[in-house]
This record gives structure tokens, sequence and C-alpha cells, in this order.
């Protein structure tokens, strides 16, 4: 998979942790854990690419200089 930057925060409006993908506009996943947060975002990533090459539209390089705050 790509390297893209995973950030992961807990919201309170919504009671569990987020995890969003920022080089990939729309791309977002929850969990109950940061790890739940993690495997669901990493689900989201795959169709989000996976949507876009189908679609022939561009996917961004990954900037990779910072993979994972959680």
């Amino acid at each position: 998979m790509n390297r893209f930057e995973i950030i992961i925060f807990w919201s309170d409006e919504d009671h569990c942790f987020v995890a969003d993908v920022p080089e990939l506009p729309g791309c977002m996943a929850h969990g109950e854990s940061h790890e739940a947060a993690l495997a669901a975002v990493k689900q989201a990533m795959q169709l989000w690419l996976d949507t876009a090459q189908s679609m022939g539209r561009s996917v961004p390089q990954a900037r990779g200089s910072r993979l994972m705050f959680a």
C-alpha cells in the first residue's frame, strides 16, 4: 500500500477515534480504538485508490514524510 499520512484523533462529537488521510480527499474511517480506526482506514484507502484508478483519475503521490500519528 502507498505510504500516505494517517492522522488518528478522538472525536468527542462522534465518541470514537477518527482516522483521516489528508492526501486523499474524503478518505476517513472510525473505530472504537486506535487499532480499529487504523484497520478501517487502511480498507478505506484501498477502496479510494481502486476507485480513482478505475475512473481514470489521478492518484496523488504520497509525501511519506510523516506516516502516522497516534
